[in-house]
This record gives structure tokens, sequence and C-alpha cells, in this order.
């Protein structure tokens, strides 16, 4: 995608996540294809917008979804936006992303996937929680995952939903 977009600051805090480069390579263009897609439905277009990725492991990530989102259980990923999102000119920082580990490797498998397509979709779709979209309704849902499925087509990972349909029908 060449133009950076995103600025991305990575942690990994626990679990066995691939190398820090290699999450570092996939992190970008993983964010650089959900930019495109944002942008392209409608998310102002910017240079300077950052965001925090950490890479932690189920515990980490059910003790946040237990204190922010009020459900004592792991998840794959969370998202924390910053209040001030997209507001003129003001610091650009979109804000947090969250992946659990355990869950992330769980779901690839369970999904046939491959363990970095699934990192990347997850990325993709946290950063579209960031800049506000929302899945709370079918509408809502819908125009969502399109645009994950637009991102993700980009850098050649397929319909991360065609799978999940699969496993369910």
């Amino acid at each position: 995608m060449g133009v950076k977009t995103v600025n991305v600051d990575i942690a990994v805090d626990a679990g066995d996540w691939p190398d820090h480069r290699a999450l570092a390579v996939l992190a970008e263009r993983a964010m650089d294809a959900a930019y495109a897609a944002a942008t392209g439905d409608g998310v102002p277009p910017r240079d300077d917008y950052e965001v925090s990725l950490v890479f932690t492991d189920d515990a980490a990530i059910q003790a946040l979804n237990r204190q922010w989102r009020d459900r004592d259980r792991p998840t794959n990923v969370l998202s924390f936006p910053q209040s001030a999102v997209l507001a003129g000119p003001a610091p650009q920082m979109l804000g947090d992303i969250v992946l659990g580990c355990e869950t992330v490797r769980r779901e690839a498998a369970l999904e046939h996937k491959p363990l970095d397509h699934h990192i990347a979709h997850l990325i993709v779709h946290g950063f579209l929680h960031l800049v506000g979209y929302d899945h709370e309704n079918i509408e809502d849902a819908e125009r969502m995952e399109q645009l994950e499925r637009n991102g993700l087509s980009k850098i050649g990972v397929a319909d991360p939903y065609a799978t999940i349909a699969m496993i369910d029908g």
C-alpha cells in the first residue's frame, strides 16, 4: 500500500504470538487495509492516525472484558476508542486494540484459517470500531462486515465470514 496511513505502537504483553517483526508487518498491512476501507466509506482521511495494538493472553483480555464490558470471559479482540476521535486538529490517537492469544488461536484452528489471516481480520475489525463502526444491529453488522471484506481483500485475506458460514451451515 506504500503510503503510511496509520502509526501503530505494538506491545506483546503475553501469549504465544508470532515474533514481533512478523506482527509489525502484519499489523501495518492490516491497518492500511482498514484505513482504505474506512476512508472509502467516508471516514475523513488523515496521515496522522495512531493506534496502540496490544497482543496479550486470555487471562488479561478476560480481565479487561470483565472490567469494561461486564463480561467475565475471554474474547478475541477488544477496542477502546479515544473520546475525541475524528474531531478537527486534535491529537489523532484513535485508541487501543487488544487481542487475546488463546482465543485467537482457537478460532483460527476451528475455522481452518491461517493464524496471520485471523489476526489481520481482528485488527481490521478493531480499527473499524475505533473509527465509529459497530455491529449492534443487522444493518450495521452487514456494513461493517462488508468493509472488513473490502479491506482484507486488498491484502490477500479471504472473506473471513465465508469460513464461519461453512462451519455453522
